[in-house]
């Protein structure tokens, strides 16, 4: 009997602190957002304004713009 008390016993609350979530998102530097935005959005228009592709467009803006960043350092 005293595995099946085991089992049913309460477990303790977990004292984890859940991750504070940020009230504004987090803006890069130099309006990168914009840059990144603009280019998703010009990505988008050179498809033929067809959808299902947001994801990729936003990620191939965001190295297209990072590289821009990256040349302009040198």
């Amino acid at each position: 009997m005293e595995s099946a008390t085991k089992l049913t016993a309460k477990k303790k609350p977990s004292m984890r602190v859940p991750l504070a979530v940020s009230p504004q998102p987090i803006e890069p530097l130099g309006g990168m957002w914009e840059q990144i935005s603009e280019k998703a959005f010009k990505l988008w228009q050179e498809r033929g304004y067809r959808d299902g592709h947001d994801i990729e467009d936003w990620l191939d803006a965001e190295a297209i713009v990072m590289e821009e960043i990256h040349e302009s350092r040198k």
